[in-house]
């Protein structure tokens, strides 16, 4: 009995850790199809899109960066194919650019060869540590950078 109900929890497993890649993959064609829209919309209407941000409060009250600064400019500069300019900015982006990257692809692969082809990547926690490690390093070591040596790396 018990053989039985280790299989059937390693089921239960493979079909929820299956959901969560399908969400992903859905929310990775909405997110792109959203940004291609605004892009549209920004080359069309010549608006600049930065010129209506909001300003950071975080950084406006204490001076020193939230662990978001500079996001959107490194999203900018990713879109110019500035790669090392877009990891100083916020290397988030370039660390979702690539996981995201690849698993839309290998996804994508596996989902049109009706699954024969297995290259599919797989969700993982550890991604999710990895990416809270790579925003925690950038907010420590930008706001000691600015307030120990007066280096300011998103001027």
């Amino acid at each position: 009995m018990s053989g039985k109900c280790l299989e059937m929890d390693k089921v239960k497993k493979m079909k929820k850790g299956k959901s969560v890649e399908d969400g992903f993959y859905i929310a990775g064609w909405c997110l792109m199809a959203a940004a291609v829209a605004g892009t549209l919309a920004v080359k069309i209407s010549g608006i600049p899109a930065a010129r209506y941000a909001a300003p950071c409060m975080f950084h406006t009250l204490t001076g020193l960066y939230c662990p978001g600064c500079g996001g959107t400019r490194a999203i900018a500069m990713l879109l110019q194919g500035k790669i090392f300019r877009s990891f100083v900015y916020h290397p988030f982006v370039l660390y979702v650019a690539v996981l995201g990257g690849w698993f839309m692809v290998s996804q994508t692969i596996e989902r049109v060869s009706g699954g024969r082809i297995k290259i599919g990547m797989r969700f993982r926690e550890r991604y999710l540590w990895i990416a809270l490690a790579v925003i925690l390093a950038n907010f420590l070591i930008k706001n000691l950078l600015l307030a120990v040596w007066r280096i300011n790396l998103l001027a």
